[in-house]
């Protein structure tokens, strides 16, 4: 079983009130210490990895304002987690770290030169969190008019990809001599011009640095739509989703993995990590307690807006499927989108209450949360998870004190790093 952390640089992940909790801190969002604490919680508790979830600006789509965003504590990025991402690795040694980065918006080269630099520094603990991109605010950053759409976003990333590996690949691995006696510092025969160039993007290389201990990062990715998981299967190695039940994240698995065969992939080359939010109580009662505390919280407004954001639509002015799809144009996150229309269908619920439905959560004990995560997982479902925070950190000391020793326990999780990269630990079972 695999373990990932979901983080964001900011009050909110996907609990819009949890940053009210007496217990959330909020006085040191913008402080290296407390990154620097959820690094050594996550990597005593041996983790495979952290990554934070990045959008490349305010965002503006619920009122066609930042206002609520701002007053509400809405999901927004405070800092670069690029930035961030260095100050986790000096007080670590395994965890894997992962950066999002748009490929809809960003250079190859800058993507390779920096996720390379970041992979040399941390001895091969990276991890790239790929995305295209999926809002207008984001591209209008970028000095675009809107965000194009998504096949075309997938056929540029489908470059990006390619263009990046062909510049990580410009050094062969000995090509850092180092001889002093000689006077050779790095044998030129060794490294060669990339000379890409695709219909979107192109670049002459090399990278002005040596082969990454893992040559490129981890690539991760969340693409849920038809187009989403094609790309998927071709490039990721780490793939989370949202489903909303075990038979949905069976039916993700499975059809990914097909995929991956077309690819000439094999199903152990992808890990498949549906994504937990955790209430963890002593009893069932006190869990029970926690979670309702949690959801009184829980400002309807940003509600909204939060699913607004994930969506592509403003749900204050579009409560009907219709009228919503109509107005998302080339937004919106496929997965949170077929996830409402999942619980919907499963729930016979309307539009607006399926979007009020938490996403994700599992509540109750040490021992009941890990059968769940238990039962998923040894069905064939899934890999492993993404745990996503309620009330941060809290929730990850809780489940790291709690939930993982019971795993361990049951044989279902390792007590030891046993790979020097973040690949190899991945590539183990």
């Amino acid at each position: 079983m695999h373990l990932v952390a979901y983080l964001k640089t900011g009050p909110t992940a996907n609990h819009p009130g949890a940053w009210r909790h007496p217990e959330a801190p909020l006085d040191d969002i913008l402080r290296p210490e407390r990154y620097e604490h959820i690094a050594r919680v996550l990597e005593e508790a041996c983790f495979d990895a952290c990554f934070y979830a990045d959008t490349f600006g305010l965002p503006d789509i619920h009122g066609g304002n930042f206002d609520a965003y701002l007053r509400l504590g809405g999901q927004t990025s405070y800092l670069d987690p690029l930035v961030v991402l260095p100050v986790m690795a000096r007080v670590t040694k395994h965890l894997g770290l992962g950066a999002t980065l748009s490929t809809t918006f960003l250079h190859p080269y800058w993507i390779a030169r920096t996720l390379a630099s970041l992979d040399l520094l941390t001895a091969g603990r990276m991890a790239w969190n790929i995305v295209t991109s999926a809002t207008n605010l984001e591209a209008k950053n970028f000095g675009m008019d809107g965000i194009p759409g998504k096949n075309e976003r997938y056929d540029r990333a489908d470059e990006v990809l390619a263009a990046c590996n062909a510049l990580w690949e410009s050094w062969d691995e000995d090509a850092f001599v180092l001889d002093k006696q000689g006077g050779v510092f790095i044998d030129p025969s060794k490294v060669r011009y990339t000379n890409f160039e695709g219909k979107w993007v192109k670049t002459r290389g090399p990278l002005a640095m040596p082969r990454s201990p893992q040559v490129r990062p981890v690539f991760m990715q969340a693409g849920s739509s038809d187009r989403g998981r094609d790309f998927a299967a071709r490039w990721a190695e780490l793939i989370f989703c949202t489903p909303h039940s075990k038979a949905d994240t069976l039916a993700f698995t499975t059809d990914v993995k097909a995929r991956m065969a077309k690819h000439g992939r094999a199903p152990e080359d992808c890990r498949i990590l549906p994504s937990f939010m955790t209430v963890i109580g002593e009893t069932e009662s006190i869990a029970q307690e926690r979670y309702e505390y949690l959801q009184s919280l829980i400002d309807p407004e940003a509600q909204q807006m939060l699913n607004s954001s994930l969506m592509g639509a403003d749900l204050s002015k579009h409560q009907d499927v219709t009228s919503f799809a109509a107005a998302m144009g080339n937004q919106g996150i496929s997965g949170s989108i077929d996830r409402v229309m999942q619980v919907m269908q499963q729930e016979r619920l309307t539009f607006t209450e399926a979007t009020q439905k938490p996403r994700g959560l599992l509540v109750g004990t040490p021992q009941t949360v890990a059968d769940t995560l238990e039962d998923y997982f040894t069905s064939g479902a899934c890999d492993g998870f993404i745990i996503t925070p309620t009330v941060h950190p809290r929730m990850f000391e809780e489940f790291c004190r709690l939930v993982v020793p019971e795993l361990q326990r049951r044989g279902l999780f390792r007590r030891e790093y046993a790979g020097a990269t973040l690949r190899e630990n991945l590539q183990r079972p």
